[in-house]
């Protein structure tokens, strides 16, 4: 893609500008001003998400993922599903639907300017 970029865009800004401008790169957690710039001018806003409740999801799911294979391989070997196991399941089940309904809540409450 920067093969393709053959055009210069030229623009002067004042220092107060240039500072406001370094100030939101640093909120956004980028360097880069050129890209910075690009995706403002083309997109007119920048969304950076946070990721803590997705990677705690995440780990939710991996979880509860794991104990389901783990009764199923049991079940398989004694033909027997233990009522601890469908109690487990349904715990980890609903910690996930609650971190579902709070990254939905959160991504709701997302407006552009």
């Amino acid at each position: 893609m920067a093969n393709e970029r053959n055009i210069g865009l030229f623009f002067k800004v004042s220092e107060h500008e240039h500072d406001l401008i370094k100030k939101k790169m640093a909120l956004f957690g980028t360097k880069n001003q050129s890209a910075y710039l690009r995706k403002m001018v083309i997109d007119g806003y920048v969304i950076r998400l946070e990721l803590e409740q997705f990677q705690k999801m995440l780990s939710l799911m991996q979880r509860t993922s794991n104990n389901v294979n783990q009764i199923a391989k049991r079940c398989n070997e004694t033909r027997n599903l233990y009522e601890t196991d469908v109690e487990d399941l349904k715990q980890g089940y609903d910690a996930l639907c609650g971190q579902m309904k709070g990254v939905i809540s959160e991504l709701a409450t997302l407006r552009v300017l």
